[in-house]
């Protein structure tokens, strides 16, 4: 299993956690499994930028992003080198520290 540091996010992760992943697991999978409600609006089919993280530690062992990924990133807010969207980011067996951005792009928000 691996290990992933979720620092602390205001709404979704108030105290941070410290969850598990099994390789070949998408973040977005393990945030959702362990509790962590980030969204997905797009339902994981990488069309949206709702489930944008940031990988702190241990971004070189996730899968390479695709050019799809890449494209929708150019998208998401707060967009910096760290950045995936958990959705197509795939956990190997590297352990791993993840931030949620503060705000995210969701034009559709079935929470209001």
């Amino acid at each position: 299993m691996t290990r992933i540091i979720v620092l602390p996010h205001e709404e979704l992760c108030p105290d941070g956690a410290v969850i598990e992943a099994s390789p070949g697991e998408t973040l977005c999978d393990a945030l959702l499994e362990n509790g962590i409600e980030i969204e997905h609006a797009c339902e994981k089919s990488c069309a949206c930028t709702t489930c944008h993280v940031y990988v702190r530690e241990g971004l070189g062992s996730l899968n390479e992003a695709s050019e799809d990924e890449e494209d929708m990133l150019d998208k998401a807010w707060g967009l910096d080198p760290d950045s995936r969207l958990s959705c197509q980011a795939v956990v190997d067996d590297e352990d791993l520290v993840v931030e949620i951005p503060k705000y995210t792009i969701n034009m559709v928000s079935e929470s209001h």
